[in-house]
């Protein structure tokens, strides 16, 4: 039985998938029934027996919010997305702040203090599994605006915010909002803390109109949320994003769904995937799926992929944390090559 629970708890879904003996068989996630919205309903996340849904991506370029904005139900952060000026001036008093306070005033390179930043966490002893390499990437374009994403050393992403004329600039773009989010990640009131899970719990309960007890029971949404926020005690939320966005990631897939109708509990969930980063297994298991569907409804992978698209440009322009929306466009691409592959291997030799 020692394989048991990996099998039952692979993110893929498995349509059509050709068994490998009836045990395997039995507990892959496999689902035949169309896959479930982005985010559920606030009843739903109350309600539901099975795995919770993550909340909603973390507001992290509110530089203005309290100590719980953005994170989970009913949270909301005072920065306005919306407005481009507001979150320009918010970027440019960080970058300006960091500079004073570590190399003087005067211009700053902020590709080389963002790499810097994250190398003087390696060096007080961060848990950067992977190093505090920070990595950019420029989307292919032969005329302006260039848009740019980095990668953060923890998994976290973002991208120019601005109209960025030249390739160069789309680069200290992306740089300035990720160094903001970064050095404002390190705030006190940025952790994980006794009082910060009450105050996110007591919010959940009044957004859901729940009671206290789905709270103390970790077979409810908001108790399986109560449980997240304890397992993560001490972390940043920066940290706790990185983690939900696999939660997020699943969700979308149907995966959180199917391994549910597999009798997956909560808890095993949470505890296997807690402690799984995102890797290209599980991004290839995810793909197949979405290989499948296209081939159950032509169009299917077109029509998410524009959708996924325009989240992603809202959420670059807005400045927000882009991991999740990244992840998708990606885990599509993945799918349209495999998609692409397969149909060359099926053509008829001459």
């Amino acid at each position: 039985m020692a394989n048991v629970r990996p099998q039952r708890l692979q993110p893929g879904i498995g349509f059509g998938s050709a068994p490998t003996g009836p045990l395997r068989s039995s507990l892959r996630p496999g689902v035949t029934v169309p896959i479930a919205p982005l985010l559920p309903s606030p009843a739903s996340l109350a309600a539901s027996s099975g795995p919770p849904p993550p909340p909603p991506p973390l507001q992290l370029h509110s530089l203005y919010g309290g100590v719980g904005a953005g994170l989970g139900p009913g949270a909301t952060g005072h920065c306005n997305p919306g407005n481009p000026a507001v979150l320009k001036e918010a970027v440019e008093a960080v970058v300006r702040s960091f500079a004073k306070h570590t190399q003087g005033y005067g211009r700053v390179n902020v590709v080389e203090a963002l790499q810097e930043f994250w190398q003087m966490k390696l060096t007080r002893g961060a848990d950067l599994r992977n190093g505090a390499l920070v990595v950019y990437e420029m989307v292919p374009s032969n005329s302006p605006p260039y848009v740019c994403y980095v990668s953060l050393p923890g998994g976290s992403c973002f991208g120019s915010f601005q109209f960025c004329p030249t390739k160069a600039e789309a680069r200290r773009s992306a740089a300035k909002i990720a160094l903001m989010n970064s050095v404002f990640n390190e705030h006190p009131s940025r952790r994980i803390t006794d009082d910060f899970i009450e105050k996110s719990v007591s919010e959940a309960l009044a957004s859901f109109n729940g009671n206290r007890e789905e709270a103390d029971n970790p077979n409810t949404g908001i108790g399986a949320f109560r449980f997240m926020l304890e397992s993560n005690k001490g972390k940043s939320m920066l940290e706790f994003q990185e983690l939900m966005t696999v939660f997020q990631l699943l969700h979308w897939n149907g995966s959180l769904k199917a391994m549910r109708e597999r009798q997956c509990s909560r808890q095993e969930v949470l505890a296997h995937y807690s402690h799984r980063a995102l890797d290209d297994d599980m991004r290839t298991q995810m793909a197949a799926d979405w290989v499948n569907r296209e081939q159950s409804v032509a169009g299917t992978i077109a029509q998410e992929l524009a959708s996924t698209e325009r989240e992603l440009e809202d959420a670059r322009l807005a400045g927000r944390e882009l991991r999740f929306y990244k992840e998708k466009k990606d885990i599509l691409m993945l799918a349209v090559g495999q998609l692409s592959a397969a149909n060359t291997a099926t053509l008829p030799s001459h």
